[in-house]
């Protein structure tokens, strides 16, 4: 039978401050030491009192203002009550019926090639919980250490509407997201430090009618996403063709066996007891500066895509790759916007084309190479795109403009100085190059024996061999022309 997939996600993030969210301490997700940055406030000692990180409240207004939701007029945090090893009070601090943000939206038609937007029910903030490591001491026996480094950090919870029908628009969404936050600068969402995660709720039915909700918990990869839905689908499909119920519950996914795995049954609100923080006032967001937090929103992810398509003419895959990177995306731009244009004409396509070719396959890779990011370049706009404009003009060879990109961006120095230094500029007269294309040709008699017998990968060869005596400085088009000339007597 076909079954009909509705997912919602809600997403965590740890957003990026200077402290904790309650409390002095060092809000430092690089620290490999367990337990130093901790305190009596977030360890849950009695007798201690939070206060409220400002900054976090203003990073998330900004967030509400980015995925155009609403700013609750007045917010409040509650107490989330379960008992776990990595949460010390007993409690989480969290939001429960007046969050920072409620609704709001957010478009993934640039990721999947078709229109569609999810909507979103709310954003909150709460504190994150310790993180527990399973371990096995001397003996052998199993163990659990917790490094409570990570209690108390501000996190932020988006929580999607069940718009979501499959497993690539989920990965779709929680990509697009991940972007928006680093836009932002309000957190890194860095998957492989866990300040990014999770939770899939799934469910399948034959009408329009939603089926059974399964929430599948701390998820810490898009690939974990995507594998973990897909498998959910299908289980749960498996059970109604054989008439079985699917129960409501919370599993957790086992990435070595790539299947999911029940927890427990699933809670409702009443299980954890919410009720107000009593050591935390309400807030209200007039208190915050809200016409400077909107202003502070920079363009966006989608709308750079589309400003983007209107002004430098590229694919849709293009400018997916350059707007992954807000950094990168702005290097590209200055550099366009340094293109010499030919005279009474704009920059064309095709420049604009081959400067991102350069800087998506040469520049990168050099960078890659170097564990350079577009943040910290010696190499600036204007010198990349002088470096395209020259090789346009053929005033530079393919092979030295190669060359050059790497002196560049160990000296910092404009390309044109480079090849006067060095003499790298290309050749292109053919009294100069006539000369050396003889030598060559009186030095391979071979391969002018396979050209006339109608080899025509020999002439390849010859143009390659008169490149390298001119070190890569010859116009390998007029070369070409000369070579065929003299061997066509």
């Amino acid at each position: 039978m076909k079954y009909l997939p509705t997912i919602g996600l809600e997403i965590h993030a740890e957003l990026k401050t200077v402290t904790k969210m309650f409390c002095d301490c060092p809000n430092d997700p690089e620290e490999q030491h367990p337990n130093v940055n901790v305190c009596p406030i977030c360890l849950g000692h009695p007798g201690t009192l939070p206060t409220i990180n400002k900054t976090a409240i203003e990073a998330m207004i900004k967030i509400g203002y980015a995925v155009s939701g609403a700013i609750n007029p007045q917010f409040k945090f509650d107490r989330k009550n379960y008992f776990y090893p990595d949460l010390p009070k007993g409690y989480q601090i969290s939001q429960y019926d007046a969050p920072i943000v409620v609704g709001g939206r957010i478009d993934i038609s640039a990721r999947i090639g078709e229109p569609k937007t999810v909507k979103l029910n709310r954003v909150h903030l709460e504190e994150d919980a310790g993180k527990l490591a399973h371990a096995k001491d001397e003996q052998g026996k199993e163990a659990s250490l917790v490094d409570f480094n990570r209690g108390g950090l501000p996190l932020m919870e988006l929580v999607s509407e069940p718009d979501i029908k499959n497993a690539k628009e989920a990965v779709a969404f929680a990509k697009e997201l991940q972007l928006i936050l680093r836009y932002l600068g309000v957190a890194d969402a860095d998957l492989e430090h866990g300040q990014m995660r999770f939770d899939a709720n799934v469910s399948i039915s034959s009408s329009i009618e939603l089926g059974t909700k399964v929430e599948i918990k701390n998820l810490n990869s898009f690939a974990a996403l995507e594998s973990a839905i897909h498998y959910e689908i299908d289980r749960q499909a498996a059970l109604l063709d054989t008439g079985k119920a699917v129960a409501q519950e919370t599993r957790g996914w086992d990435d070595v066996k790539k299947i999911t795995v029940s927890q427990r049954s699933k809670e409702a609100a009443h299980d954890y007891r919410y009720f107000p923080e009593p050591d935390l006032p309400v807030l209200a967001a007039s208190d915050f500066p809200l016409a400077d937090l909107k202003l502070a929103v920079p363009e966006l992810p989608d709308a750079k895509r589309r400003r983007f398509k209107e002004l430098f003419g590229l694919t849709a895959e293009q400018i997916n790759v350059l707007v992954e990177n807000k950094d990168e995306a702005e290097y590209f731009e200055s550099a366009v916007s340094e293109l010499e244009a030919d005279e009474g004409e704009v920059v064309n396509t095709e420049k604009i084309t081959l400067l991102f070719n350069y800087l998506n396959s040469d520049l990168k890779g050099i960078m890659k190479d170097r564990e350079l990011d577009f943040s910290n370049l010696k190499l600036t706009p204007e010198n990349f795109a002088d470096l395209i404009a020259m090789a346009v003009k053929k005033e530079i060879s393919t092979r030295t403009a190669k060359d050059l990109l790497v002196k560049m961006l160990e000296k910092g120095t404009d390309p044109r100085s480079i090849v006067q230094e060095e003499g790298l500029g290309q050749v292109s007269g053919e009294g100069e190059l006539l000369a050396v294309v003889k030598t060559v040709i009186m030095e391979n008699p071979k391969a002018i024996e396979d050209y006339k017998k109608g080899k025509i990968e020999a002439l390849q060869f010859l143009v390659g061999k008169t490149m390298a005596a001119l070190r890569s400085r010859g116009n390998p088009e007029v070369i070409k022309s000369l070579l065929e000339k003299d061997l066509s007597r």
